[in-house]
């Protein structure tokens, strides 16, 4: 199974330029790509969403809390 922090962090161009588009820094992307045990914060999943423009969406990064059908619906 892919990371899919990690597929956002490709599409964006690095872990800088993620952050900069979500708002931010590069040293927080490191900390939830290497540390953070249930990954992104709920908020943070959603603006990843956005900034990937649906690459790489909200069930993708939190299925524990967002439902793939209420992502797609």
């Amino acid at each position: 199974m892919s990371n899919p922090l990690i597929k956002a962090i490709n599409q964006a161009g690095g872990q800088k330029a993620l952050a900069d588009r979500i708002g931010t820094t590069q040293s927080m992307v490191w900390y939830w790509l290497m540390r953070a045990k249930k990954g992104v914060p709920p908020e943070v999943a959603i603006r990843i969403e956005r900034a990937t423009e649906g690459a790489v969406s909200r069930a993708d990064l939190r299925p524990d809390i967002f439902a793939v059908d209420e992502v797609t619906a």
